[in-house]
């Protein structure tokens, strides 16, 4: 959502600082669904450019890659080499297309915040990194089941000959950490900064619109002056933060992965 649309909501009055109706989205038409929202649409969306961009890229793979092939390796060898390999060694080309595809779209999603007309991090949603989350860790509880043993999974996490009473400090810790926290952090860490990069970048967006268009003083020119000029360096800063986060989100994803296949130590 950018300045303008903000600024349309204030009806044109006081300076308002925006809030969390930035997130709030009609259904797309009258009459429809509630959940049918833009941000449901461009997750859709993101999800497309995605496949998209891996059928070019390999779906007819040349000795000499050309062309998107050649971004698509490029791609490739980072999530290989500095997401999947630290993590899983033997067991990284096997969960590649996984790994690639989680990073591939979160950093898709969390690019929109800074394309013209979408300007909405699809991830500052909760309910988009949730659903990955959850989908990560049920494959980690998955592998854990099927590779060590539901007996062995659930109880090597905990460590052998202590004395019996810091078993009732350190068991529950140890089961909220690993089976709650674990997967909420995931989530939020994801969600927390799109949000709140978001919040920020429509904040400086409005302050410039405002005081050069909607309320231009001389010194409010000024003002207005230095609120397009951090927009741009925050969109920039953004832009590396968007990356970052899908670079972290897919990381956790592989360690999570690992910790399935076999036991911590």
């Amino acid at each position: 959502m950018n300045a303008q649309t903000v600024l349309a909501s204030t009806g044109g009055g006081e300076f308002q600082a925006p809030g969390p109706e930035l997130f709030d989205f009609p259904p797309l038409f009258a009459g429809g669904p509630e959940w049918l929202t833009k941000p449901v649409l461009f997750a859709v969306v993101g999800a497309l450019v995605v496949c998209a961009f891996c059928w070019s890229a390999f779906a007819k793979p040349k000795l000499v890659p050309r062309g998107m092939q050649n971004i698509g390796e490029i791609g490739y060898v980072f999530v290989r080499d500095q997401i999947a390999r630290p993590f899983l060694g033997k067991n990284t080309e096997r969960w590649m297309p996984l790994l690639m595809s989680v990073f591939l779209l979160v950093w898709v999603w969390n690019i929109f915040a800074v394309v013209p007309v979408l300007q909405f991090p699809i991830a500052s949603h909760i309910a988009f990194p949730i659903v990955l989350a959850l989908f990560i860790y049920f494959i980690k509880i998955y592998l854990g089941i099927k590779h060590q043993g539901p007996g062995k999974y659930f109880t090597d996490m905990i460590p052998k000959g202590l004395p019996l009473p810091v078993y009732f400090l350190l068991v529950p810790i140890e089961y909220l950490s690993t089976f709650i926290l674990a997967p909420f952090t995931h989530a939020v860490r994801l969600f927390a900064n799109m949000f709140a990069g978001h919040m920020i970048l429509a904040f400086f967006s409005l302050v410039g619109f405002w005081f050069l268009f909607e309320k231009p003083t001389a010194m409010g020119f000024g003002v207005g002056i230095v609120g397009v000029i951090v927009t741009i360096l925050l969109t920039a800063f953004e832009l590396l933060i968007q990356f970052l986060q899908a670079f972290l989100f897919a990381m956790l994803a592989a360690m999570y992965i690992q910790s399935g296949l076999e036991a911590d130590h």
